[in-house]
Order: structure tokens, then sequence, then C-alpha cells
């Protein structure tokens, strides 16, 4: 198959790709593990592809005491060698194969916005946001705008960046002191888009009381956050009522791979599990 006609543009600095993007009405292409099937298939039909590869300055990934900020052309392999961030490490292991993880971008992945991708989850159940730059033609420059990962994800396959937007990074935030982290997902192979997942966070208090947060892949419109709250004591706290929490918040849909019941029912098997794996790393790294 073939895509539809295009008209390519290939900038060389941020500027150049802002002041296109401002004038066509066009897509972008980084990593393209996404952009590239759909053109084929005929699912989108740009009249305008802003090939960002030539860009300067948007490949690196900033490590500091805060979190981890990675650029739009960081690739999923280089995130995950870097290992900088233990979610979004575990999470990049199960992005699709090695071939794809080789070429694919964080960034990309998140701004493709697909209900059943891992990264979306991630941010989500980390707070973190993207930053998104657009021309401003009046100033001439650039206009940058953070936006958190709850008013990011806008519905299947839909973010929040405006057509004249690039996103040029995202930001995940460390775990905080006392933090475990686990992601569990079911597919129906290795490297599929998964039925199913779960990724959760259980902080460890001074006090030996458990805090969790989880996110759902693939049984909503967009990554399912559930904010479960203090749980209590870490070894009394209650996992299986606390994942029975996280299925009701979902609202997932029937298709040929797996009944609306199934990815339900699999979402509180892999969120209790999820969740006493990431509170057993939170024990151990409290010392409780």
């Amino acid at each position: 198959m073939k895509p539809p006609p295009f008209e390519y543009h290939a900038p060389r600095d941020l500027g150049a790709a802002l002041r296109t993007l401002a004038e066509v009405d066009g897509k972008v292409l980084a990593g393209g593990q996404s952009l590239i099937p759909m053109l084929n298939m005929r699912l989108a039909a740009p009249a305008h592809l802003v090939d960002i590869n030539r860009v300067d300055g948007l490949g690196a990934t900033e490590v500091t005491p805060e979190g981890v900020r990675v650029g739009a052309l960081a690739r999923h392999a280089e995130v995950e060698r870097a290992a900088a961030h233990p979610l979004l490490t575990r999470a990049l292991r199960l992005v699709a194969h090695p071939v794809i993880r080789n070429r694919g971008t964080v960034v990309g992945s998140l701004v493709h916005a697909d209900p059943a991708a891992e990264l979306p989850a991630v941010l989500a159940v980390l707070g973190g946001s993207v930053r998104a730059a657009r021309w401003d033609t009046a100033g001439g420059g650039p206009v940058l705008r953070e936006v958190p990962a709850e008013e990011f994800f806008v519905g299947p396959m839909e973010s929040a960046l405006g057509p004249d937007e690039l996103a040029v990074s995202a930001f995940f935030p460390a775990l905080p002191e006392g933090s475990g982290a686990a992601f569990e997902e079911v597919s129906r192979r290795h490297g599929d888009y998964a039925l199913a997942g779960v990724c959760a966070v259980v902080t460890v208090g001074a006090d030996g009381a458990a805090r969790a947060r989880a996110a759902c892949v693939g049984v909503g419109a967009g990554p399912v956050v559930v904010d479960l709250g203090d749980l209590g004591p870490v070894q009394r706290a209650g996992w299986k009522a606390a994942a029975a929490l996280v299925r009701e918040a979902t609202d997932p849909e029937e298709d040929i791979h797996a009944t609306a019941a199934y990815r339900r029912h699999l979402v509180g098997v892999l969120a209790e599990r999820a969740l006493r794996n990431a509170a057993r790393e939170g024990a151990a790294a409290r010392g409780a």
C-alpha cells in the first residue's frame, strides 16, 4: 500500500519547523512508527508532512532530582537504556518489538494518544506533562506551554495539541521517596497492544501507611487514572478491595479480541498484582 500524495518539509531548526506548522495543515514525522502505517492504510491523509528529524536539540533526555524530561526525538530504546526512571523503563520494555523501539519516540507515542499504549498511562499516573511550542507570528518567535497529562489526552487518538503546535518534550516526575512502581499487562502475543494493562505507584510513608495511584490502558478512551488515596498500613492494605475500585472505574469496549466483561475482569486481576508489587518495592525502599 502507498500513502496519499503529500508535500514534504524537512526543517533544520525549531523555528523553521514551527513556522511551517503555522503555515500549512500538516502532520509531524518523528519516529513514524504509527504515522507511516496510518498513511499507507489511508487512515490519515495530510496535505503536508513535516519531518523534524533534522531539528537540533530535540533528542536529549535530561535527568534531574525532580524527574526526567524527554525530548521529542528521543527514541524508546535510548530512553530505556538510560534507565533514568523505573516506571518509564519498565513500560518501555513492553512497547512493541526492538525494531520499533529503535525508531519510535516517547513523545510521539504520547501525541498519538492510543488508549492501548503504555506511555500515556505512565505520564498520567505520575502527573507529568507535555511541553508544546507554536510560532507567534505577531511576536516573531516560539511560544511554549506546559500541558498537564490530565488535560493532554482528550480522546482516543486525540491530544490537546493544536494543529500549529509541536510537542517538544515530555516531563515524567520522579517517584516520591519510599515509592515503588509496577506495570502489568496481558497481550495476545508478545509485542502486541495489550488487551488490558495497569501501572501503579505505591508510596509508603514514614508512618508505614501506603498511598496508591493507578492508571489503566485499553479500557477507556484514554489512560484511566484512579487515585486510591491512603490505604492504611502497607502490611494490612486491602489490595483486593483497591483493585476492585480500579476495575469499577474502567469502561472497556468489546472487540474481536476480547469482550468488555473479560477486559474489566482482567483489569482487576492486573491492578491487584501491580499494587502488591509496587507496595513491596515501596516498603523495601522505605525499609518498612
